[in-house]
């Protein structure tokens, strides 16, 4: 006779993903929310132009920038602080608010230090357009994945595509953010961030432009992000890189310090 007590049970019906329906759900992660160094800003912030830098060789740049001036901070509860420096870093997972001042306009520059996931991409858009911030224009400046992009990819190669909001390309040719640029080539995909904050300017019939560039790293895209800024976008404007800026990190990964120098 069979010992039914050290028998071994037979194979669930169930699945495996079945049984996990019964597990309680992970608790929601809490809201990101900006932080301002003003306590009482004057809100909302309508800056003529905002800059948002996500790609390693946009953040290097403007971490360069010495006539800009830090004024927030957008946080996120699941990226820790642990390891960031007191003084804003290229080492630290940050995502900092900058405000810069020319004789004409005023400029609000955001460095999308950490990696964002895709789920959190339209919460973090919407924090950073239309809300506290209503910018009058808008400049995103990413990179082209080459698991996206339609077409051949040579790390010889150095080039820009953009992609527009209705308003912006409706605007005249003279009035374009990226004069001379071509537009991202049908069937490639821009994802994440970048098309979040894309999608939220046209949403809220603002004037926007995604830039993306090619390759994702090393001095050449560096040197193609001051071109566009100088040209198109901030003229004028002193991008000139400090003797003693020696780096060694992106936001993926490490790289070869003097390809930027």
């Amino acid at each position: 006779m069979e010992d039914v007590l050290t028998e071994i049970p037979p194979p669930s019906r169930f699945f495996q993903e079945d049984l996990n329906n019964f597990a309680p759900p992970s608790p929601p992660l809490p809201s990101p929310f900006l932080v301002f160094s003003n306590p009482k800003p004057n809100e909302p912030l309508r800056p003529s132009l905002l800059i948002v830098a996500i790609s390693s060789p946009s953040l290097y740049v403007f971490h360069q920038l010495s006539s800009k001036t830090l004024i927030g901070s957008l946080i996120l509860p699941e990226i820790p602080f642990s390891g960031n420096s007191i003084e804003p870093s290229l080492g630290d997972k940050s995502c900092n608010i900058y405000t810069h001042n020319d004789a004409h306009d005023s400029s609000i520059i955001i460095s999308v230090q950490c990696s964002i996931a895709a789920e959190r991409s339209n919460i973090v858009a919407k924090l950073l357009i239309g809300e506290q911030i209503i910018p009058g224009r808008v400049l995103i400046l990413d990179s082209v994945q080459s698991q996206s992009f339609r077409g051949k990819l040579s790390p010889d190669e150095t080039f820009a595509f953009k992609l527009e909001t209705s308003s912006e390309r409706e605007g005249l040719d003279d009035s374009s953010l990226l004069k001379g640029i071509n537009y991202f080539p049908s069937g490639s995909v821009v994802d994440g961030l970048a098309a979040a904050l894309l999608g939220r300017c046209q949403m809220r019939n603002i004037k926007g432009t995604l830039c993306v560039l090619w390759p994702e790293f090393g001095g050449a895209a560096v040197s193609l992000v001051k071109s566009l800024l100088q040209r198109n976008v901030l003229p004028g404007l002193d991008l000139s890189m400090n003797a003693d800026g020696v780096i060694s990190w992106t936001k993926n990964h490490p790289f070869d310090s003097e390809l930027y120098t």
